[in-house]
């Protein structure tokens, strides 16, 4: 584990430390659950941003870790600051809202409000079209000897996060991520996913973090490309047959 921080760390010191703050902000939140009793749509209040940091920290540091494979450059500099002001923006506001006992999403109570709401949008946006692009050269062949079923996990799982991460613009549409039922209903434990009805928020999380899934499936797992090709298209058409369930009313595999 050790050698594991040095070498991300070396990769991408930015990237590096934005996503220690994260993950210590998340274990503050999970803390903070366990001794406040405000809440937020029928649950701990805190449970939001303490998901948001940790997904946050999860994603930062993959993406420190592939852009390792890559010659380094003014572009992965300006990405990697760039996250830093995108992701403390979207996730402060949702901290502090936390903080507040109100809604972050979806919130346009106010014009100020409303405002910020268009502004986290943009920030999720941003994140999701630069990180298309700052991984472009992984669509190419001059990748510093990685192995090529390595590869194609990197691009699948790329295409999944980009692909889903912008599918939450389904949600910012609607103003809402339950479809069938309001939002507050009956959820899983912490992920709060409904149960009764259509969550969009399953499709979200789950193709996002194809970023992670198909690369590790197919370094550690599968180790060839027709393998990892398959597993990766599977894996995206399910996430699409969650997607296609929530928009039906229905919950995640009928929970």
């Amino acid at each position: 584990m050790r050698l594991f921080f040095e070498t991300l760390r070396e990769r991408n010191e930015i990237l590096f430390y934005l996503g220690w703050v994260c993950l210590i902000l998340g274990i503050a939140c999970i803390a903070l659950s366990r001794f406040s009793s405000l809440q937020v749509a029928g649950v701990s209040a805190w449970y939001k941003p303490f998901k948001f940091f940790v997904s946050t920290t999860i994603f930062v540091w993959s993406m420190a870790w592939f852009l390792g494979y890559l010659t380094p450059s003014s572009m992965i500099t300006a990405y990697s600051w760039g996250l830093v002001v995108l992701f403390t923006f979207e996730d402060l506001y949702i901290l502090i809202q936390a903080g507040r006992g109100q809604l972050s999403h979806f919130n346009v109570a106010t014009p100020l409000l409303s405002y910020l709401w268009i502004l986290m949008a943009f920030a999720a946006l941003s994140i999701s079209i630069w990180t298309l692009i700052i991984s472009v050269p992984f669509f190419g062949t001059a990748l510093n000897g990685l192995e090529d079923y390595y590869a194609w996990g990197i691009r699948l799982g790329v295409i999944g996060f980009v692909l889903f991460s912008i599918e939450g613009m389904a949600m910012g549409a609607r103003m809402a991520h339950t479809v069938g039922a309001a939002d507050g209903t009956a959820g899983l434990p912490l992920l709060n996913w409904s149960r009764t009805a259509g969550d969009l928020r399953v499709a979200h999380f789950l193709g996002m973090h194809a970023l992670q899934i198909i690369p590790l499936a197919a370094f550690y797992l599968i180790r060839n490309v027709k393998g990892t090709v398959v597993f990766g298209v599977i894996y995206l058409a399910l996430v699409t047959f969650s997607f296609i369930q929530a928009l039906r009313e229905k919950p995640l595999i009928g929970l």
